[in-house]
């Protein structure tokens, strides 16, 4: 099952640029705006309602406001969710990263679905290794597929561990900004939903490696649409396909992303199924991720 209609999200508290991330995030801009919080909040509260509107259960989690977390909204990176009853929880490049792993979280999560397996990869931090969850791996979860673009954030010894130990295939490759600077995590630069890809083919230089990942893109019957650099740095990579409680499917994404799409490139994607996209511009700013970083599928059983 590619899609669910179950996703976690974290409502931010003290929402902020955070210059631990920053030091490998080109999307990140920090604001002079004093209320940067208070907009962040409310930016998430839009979104979450324009989810809950089309009928997509959304199962909110509101941060702490200690320990400080300035990028818990962007819980993806940290942990995940699958069919077979397991949550992985991820290593964080970010020391500050690490303390979004909030207890309160998992036992909201614990309260509404069933947990049967917990593995722990964050022990790699102590190596300076890292994986950051569905971050620096885009999943085709039915062809049991994992497309990462190596980075100091995705280390290809974790993303092969991790394989090993999900059942998935790795297909890893590099893939960099137009500066030549590598991207930090694959889900700026494609997505992956049942039928379609949305994916920057510019910003893999290798031409062996883009050959790779277009051949397995074929092989497992997705339809190829194709953004540019230009689209990437307004995040029309950075979308997830959801699912509502009656099986009808969406494309999620930031209205920037939506903006900067083309007729063409809309009628591709709403061949498959409808846009759903809300304004979070100053959580893309500071935080330098965008829709699908904010949402953490939950593909666990429902007590």
């Amino acid at each position: 099952m590619q899609t669910t209609s179950n996703l976690l999200m974290i409502k931010p508290v003290r929402f902020d640029f955070n210059a631990e991330t920053a030091v490998n995030n080109s999307f990140q801009q920090a604001s002079a705006d004093q209320q940067v919080s208070e907009k962040a909040a409310a930016e998430f509260d839009r979104f979450v309602s324009v989810l809950s509107n089309a009928g997509v259960q959304v199962t909110v989690v509101e941060d702490t406001p200690e320990p400080h977390t300035p990028d818990s909204v962007f819980p993806n990176n940290w942990i995940s969710f699958h069919t077979d009853g397991t949550i992985f929880l991820y290593p964080m490049f970010a020391v500050n990263r690490r303390l979004e792993r909030k207890p309160h979280v998992l036992s909201a999560i614990a309260e509404k679905f069933r947990v049967e397996n917990t593995i722990d990869l964050s022990a790699y931090e102590q190596q300076q290794l890292f994986l950051e969850g569905t971050g620096s791996m885009v999943l085709d979860r039915e062809n049991k597929i994992a497309y990462a673009c190596l980075s100091p954030r995705t280390d290809i010894q974790v993303l092969n561990d991790w394989c090993n130990k999900a059942g998935f295939r790795p297909v890893a490759f590099t893939s960099v900004d137009s500066k030549g600077d590598p991207i930090y995590h694959t889900n700026v630069m494609m997505c992956i939903a049942d039928r379609f890809a949305v994916i920057c083919l510019d910003s893999i230089p290798n031409e062996t490696e883009k050959g790779s990942v277009i051949a397995t893109l074929q092989d497992t019957k997705k339809e190829v649409i194709e953004i540019s650099f230009d689209q990437m740095n307004h995040f029309a990579g950075n979308m997830l396909q959801v699912q509502n409680t009656s099986g009808d499917r969406f494309l999620v994404m930031s209205s920037q992303a939506y903006n900067s799409l083309t007729a063409e490139q809309i009628k591709r994607i709403e061949h498959y199924n409808p846009i759903l996209h809300s304004d979070i511009t100053t959580i893309e700013t500071n935080g330098g991720g965008s829709a699908r970083c904010m949402m953490a599928e939950v593909f666990l059983s429902e007590k």
